[in-house]
């Protein structure tokens, strides 16, 4: 059965850093594109970050580039977000996500960890 556990998140000062994991199992990580996506009380899921299943590439939302990093480790099927210099925009729980194309598209979904963001 397919598993994403996200860990890391927790209460962090404006200016602060945090690394966020998701450990992946039930799947073929390495043929993944992995991404990380934050929804905000009262606000729309976003995309945050996505890397490509061989880490070659990467996108991020303009809010948090310069900002955020995403890389994976395919041999320990972990995705990691790390971020810094976070504000209290970055407040929002975070969502580990898994995207395998083929006959069929899979989406995988992970349960979410809080990030919030406060002096």
């Amino acid at each position: 059965q397919v598993q994403l556990v996200e860990s890391g998140g927790g209460l962090v000062q404006p200016g602060g850093s945090l690394r966020l994991s998701c450990t992946a199992s039930g799947f073929t990580f390495r043929s993944a594109v992995m991404s990380w996506y934050r929804q905000a009380p009262g606000k729309e899921r976003e995309l945050v970050a996505a890397i490509s299943s061989t880490g070659e590439s990467t996108n991020y939302a303009d809010s948090v580039k310069g900002r955020f990093i995403i890389s994976r480790d395919n041999a320990q099927n972990t995705v990691y977000l790390q971020m810094n210099s976070l504000n209290s925009d970055d407040t929002a729980v975070y969502f580990c996500n898994a995207r395998l194309i083929g006959f069929v598209t899979r989406n995988y979904w992970g349960q979410g960890t809080q990030v919030t963001v406060s002096s």
